[in-house]
């Protein structure tokens, strides 16, 4: 699947390894498919800083839903683009694009593109350069590095050219406005564009992607155009397909870049916060240190090369989301329009990143999960529902409430920088209050002012204790994923001591086992008159394998509907060896982890192994689909430090077995946390015991508060498998 020449390059464009942020490879996932497909993992060679608010990127396409700015494949630049684009098969909004040009104006991407070579590239999460044009003696050097909400830009053209900027404020279909200003050397304007088609019927007056471009050096000529032509004798134009463009006699050029979705005043703030000099290598050198002491949270020891960048890389993609949406303590939200004080996020891919990216921030980021969940229930407040997928508000994408899992993992992990009884209130309605009129639609299909839908079918799921295939689509995976939800929504209840809440909707966790088809041995879609639908209807992104072990809460009970432990671990047997097994899709995250439960823990430190093996590589297609905001990246981080979160909202983790033979955490709350597995090697994947703190440790998991306590997680590897925590019985 990988090709020698894709390894070769994507290994020569790497700094010499020397710091954490040296191992990062951020080619991983640029590669493959142009659309969404089995190998591509829509990810962009980004500059910018953990969480930051605007990516920074080289475009070498049109990026639009199914289309990322930057693909490995393609060998020319048509601009770089700061983008708010979080995935591949989601819309961008509120962009920017710069493009350096010699010669003649050109505007339009077919013409103003220039070819460029990966050999030509240095593309790190702090600097990005490359040289742009075929011809060595007139060719452009770009060069780019950032800040949380801005980006410095360097373009040194060739001797004896004249060099100019464009800036590409909207493209076909969308109007927005610029203006050129060569007395302050500035070009600003807005981009209201919303590329996501749900959004299409939401009306949002207020909304606008503001950015402020500001110039070093002096404008020797400027204007703005529409289209393909500049208008002359003006300075400002709105429309679709404009911009603005300066020209220079300097040989090298500098552009500093605010965004804002408040205001073209705040981008200039954030500016002038962020940027206050032109100090490209200081930014570049702070940028470079934000990441080190981010990366730096782990170190890891006894890790091959390949298997280095590849830990590395996953946890800058892992770092990179949900997304600050905050300006120097203000934010403007799309859920109400309007402006409101304090800190916010957006961009939370929940369905994939519930599972385990989430916990993961747990962990090396836990300074900003009361933000998080802060910018949840604000959601909330602002817009009457928690969301699903807010991009920057509501699109209903994918099923469940699993917000709800967010919530109840930072309650019970302890964060408290949150109010625990809005909290409640937002995902008590989840779990209570069904959308008007209870229908299919989804949200992409109602009309303006309608209200968003959090669980379709929720009245049938109360009254029938599942959701009818002949009622609602993908009521099956709807119904098994929901019942973890009221699972989570369980555990505030119980937090707050809500006690009849709390048994209700424990109870209704259970209602999965109403879907099980004890004939046939799986979980089963159910008509409204209780007959069984089709086996092959009501899955989301999945089938009957996929989703028979989708009670994260209740692995034990699903063992007990299956039979007990044996035929529980013959029926996972089955569903690796007949190839069931889809890794390059969230709802198989788990499955390898689930021979712990079953008494057979030696067959999960087979699986997880194989899997990582498999699944991910140092190279452009280096990772088993879409990466998913740092879904697939978190599962690999977890399965190299040797433990997964099966049930986040536990705040348990499922040993695997490490890939590494030492891994240190250094805690953001000064503890450190080491596992180390001694004889670690490919050919002693197997544990043969394991001590915590000293202590035996006879049970197939760790807990957070262990973890965040400090200490020593050690594991002896064998060849063979033991016997090691077979004995364990897990809890009802």
């Amino acid at each position: 699947m990988k090709s020698a020449a894709l390894i070769f390059l994507c290994a020569a464009a790497q700094v010499t390894a020397a710091e954490p942020v040296d191992w990062v490879n951020t080619y991983i996932g640029t590669g493959g498919s142009t659309l969404i497909g089995p190998d591509y993992g829509g990810t962009m060679p980004l500059v910018t800083t953990p969480f930051g608010m605007t990516n920074w990127t080289p475009q070498t396409r049109q990026n639009r839903i199914s289309v990322s700015s930057y693909a490995y494949e393609d060998d020319t630049i048509s601009g770089f683009i700061g983008t708010h684009q979080p995935a591949v098969w989601m819309g961008d909004y509120g962009y920017v694009t710069l493009m350096p040009q010699i010669g003649g104006f050109n505007s339009t991407v077919e013409y103003r593109r220039l070819p460029f070579k990966h050999a030509d590239e240095v593309t790190t999460p702090y600097y990005y350069s490359v040289k742009l044009g075929a011809e060595p003696a007139r060719q452009i050097v770009a060069e780019m590095t950032a800040t949380d909400h801005c980006a410095h830009l360097r373009f040194t053209f060739p001797a004896n050219e004249a060099g100019s900027v464009i800036l590409e404020a909207t493209r076909a279909g969308t109007v927005g406005y610029v203006k050129v200003d060569s007395a302050h050397r500035e070009i600003v304007g807005y981009n209201p564009d919303r590329m996501d088609a749900y959004l299409s019927n939401v009306k949002l007056p207020n909304f606008k992607g503001y950015f402020v471009a500001r110039f070093r050096e002096p404008f020797a000529d400027q204007g703005v155009y529409r289209g393909v032509l500049p208008v002359d004798g003006q300075t400002e134009v709105a429309g679709d397909e404009v911009g603005g463009f300066a020209k220079f006699k300097e040989k090298v050029v500098e552009v500093q870049i605010g965004t804002s979705f408040i205001s073209i005043e705040q981008a200039r703030a954030n500016l002038d916060a962020e940027l206050p000099q032109w100090q490209f290598e200081s930014t570049r050198a702070a940028l470079k240190k934000k990441w080190n002491d981010k990366l730096g949270i782990a170190t890891v020891e006894g890790a091959s090369d390949e298997q280095r960048r590849i830990f590395y890389s996953g946890l800058y993609h892992a770092l990179l989301y949900p997304k600050m949406f905050a300006e120097n303590g203000r934010y403007y939200s799309a859920f109400d329009d309007r402006v409101h004080n304090g800190d916010s996020y957006t961009a939370f891919s929940i369905w994939d990143t519930f599972r385990a990216e989430n916990s993961l921030l747990t962990l090396f980021a836990p300074e900003r999960i009361d933000g998080m969940v802060n910018a949840l229930l604000q959601n909330y407040a602002e817009g009457g529902w928690l969301p699903k997928w807010p991009n920057p508000s509501y699109t209903n994408i994918m099923i469940g409430t699993h917000a709800d899992s967010l919530i109840a993992e930072a309650i019970h992990k302890g964060f408290k920088g949150f109010d625990y009884h809005l909290a409640w209130q937002a995902v008590y309605k989840d779990a209570s209050t069904p959308p008007d009129g209870d229908t299919t639609r989804r949200w992409l299909d109602r009309e303006p002012g309608v209200p968003y839908e959090a669980r379709a079918g929720l009245s049938y799921a109360r009254k029938l204790g599942y959701i009818p295939a002949d009622k609602v689509s993908e009521s099956a995976s709807s119904t098994l994923e929901e019942t973890y939800d009221d699972y989570a929504v369980a555990q505030v209840a119980k937090v707050l001591g809500k006690t009849n809440d709390y048994r209700e909707l424990l109870r209704r966790s259970g209602n999965y086992r109403n879907l099980f088809n004890s004939t046939r041995g799986f979980m089963q879609a159910r008509n409204s008159d209780g007959s069984w639908a089709n086996p092959a209807d009501g899955w989301t992104e999945g089938d009957e394998w996929v989703y028979l072990f989708a009670p994260l809460h209740d692995i034990p009970g699903v063992m007990k509907l299956l039979g007990g432990p044996a035929a529980f671990n013959a029926k996972l047997d089955a569903h690796f060896s007949g190839n069931h097994n889809h890794h390059d899709n969230e709802p198989s995250h788990h499955y390898g982890y689930l021979y712990d439960y079953g008494g057979q823990p030696w067959k999960t430190q087979e699986r997880v192994r194989q899997i990582a093996h498999d699944a991910y590589s140092n190279t452009p297609t280096g990772i088993l689909g879409n990466e998913d905001c740092g879904q697939m990246s978190a599962w690999y981080v977890f399965t190299a430090m040797g433990f997964y979160p099966v049930n986040p909202a536990s705040a348990q983790y499922m040993i695997g077995s490490p890939l590494f033979t030492r891994t240190s955490l250094h805690l953001p709350n000064g503890k450190q946390f080491e596992i180390s597995a001694i004889n670690n090697s490919a050919e002693h994947p197997y544990i043969q015991s394991a001590r915590l703190n000293g202590r035996p440790l006879v049970q197939p998991f760790v807990t957070y508060q262990q973890i965040e306590s400090g200490g020593k997680l050690e594991f002896v590897m064998g060849p063979r498998p033991s016997r090691w925590a077979s004995d364990w019985v897990p809890r009802d």
